[in-house]
């Protein structure tokens, strides 16, 4: 077309597409360029602006590794990440929350009742709970892959003192499909402000802080997966999570007790000298086919 203009070239984004175009792909790539466009001219976007965001987007790629994702973690700030997990959680679902740049794939087999917690510093926790469908029924052979930061506040990933999968594991729940390990007790931290991602944070009068949290992702066959955090309600940034990944039903307590009353059956009993911190949270996953 030769006569584009500003008030017409969206019309013509969209003519542009072939007539074969899938359905899902037309709805969406007109969505984003109608938004884009309406953006810019809302906006009044200069060149330098518009530099300046690609040079954001170059900046990002530059920095991306396979342990660093730098787009993802741009998602997550922006708020997109926690967006896309509530358009998807059920009610009667525990719901999701963001997968975060740090999750390590492979992580080693942590069996009912084995700990994470090791030779590290910091308050013992014993954290626990049944895995469960929307009716309330243990979900035999349940798969939960847990992960979390050390007490320096840094994933594996991020800490060449750490091994691979240091505070990682991968546990299959038994026929009552309760889940139960010991580990240190999460502490809160800030995301890598060192990118692109942190000069958009400082632009913005926005601290990096998140709440200290668990991640678990939960998967059973016939049941949707679950990606989820889970938080204590005394955290200092509960309510003002930088990657917007708190939901209510998320935050859970700690219950400090006796050294007396560690369980039997769990890979410490027997060496708990202190008392420790003590949490139940249970999982209910949504079916497949809903």
């Amino acid at each position: 077309m030769r006569n584009v203009t500003k008030d017409n070239i969206t019309d013509v984004f969209m003519g542009y597409l072939a007539e074969d175009t899938d359905p899902r792909m037309r709805e969406i790539m007109g969505s984003l360029v109608k938004h884009l466009h309406d953006f810019a001219r809302e906006t009044n976007l200069t060149h330098e602006e518009w530099r300046t965001g690609i040079a954001f987007l170059e900046g990002c790629a530059a920095v991306e590794t396979e342990d660093r994702h730098e787009f993802v973690l741009a998602s997550d700030v922006l708020g997109l990440s926690s967006l896309i997990d509530m358009l998807h959680s059920r009610d009667d679902a525990t719901s999701s929350s963001v997968l975060g740049p740090f999750h390590v794939s492979g992580a080693p087999p942590l069996p009912v009742g084995g700990d994470m917690k090791r030779h590290y510093g910091g308050p013992l926790l014993l954290a626990e709970g049944v895995i469960k469908d929307t009716a309330g029924n243990p979900i035999p052979g349940a798969e939960i892959d847990i992960w979390q930061t050390a007490p320096n506040g840094l994933y594996a990933s991020q800490d060449e003192e750490q091994d691979t999968y240091s505070f990682h594991g991968l546990m299959t729940v038994g026929e009552d499909g309760r889940y139960a390990f010991t580990t240190v007790k999460p502490v809160e931290y800030t995301v890598p402000s060192d990118g692109p991602v942190g000069d958009i944070l400082r632009a913005c009068g926005r601290h990096p802080w998140r709440p200290s949290h668990l991640h678990y992702i939960v998967k059973a066959e016939g049941f949707q997966p679950l990606v989820t955090e889970i938080f204590p309600e005394d955290d200092p940034y509960l309510d003002e999570d930088t990657v917007f990944g708190v939901r209510k039903d998320l935050v859970m307590r700690y219950v400090e007790r006796p050294a007396a009353d560690f369980p039997d059956g769990m890979v410490l009993s027997g060496k708990v000298t202190e008392p420790f911190l003590h949490v139940t949270f249970d999982v209910t996953l949504a079916p497949a086919d809903t």
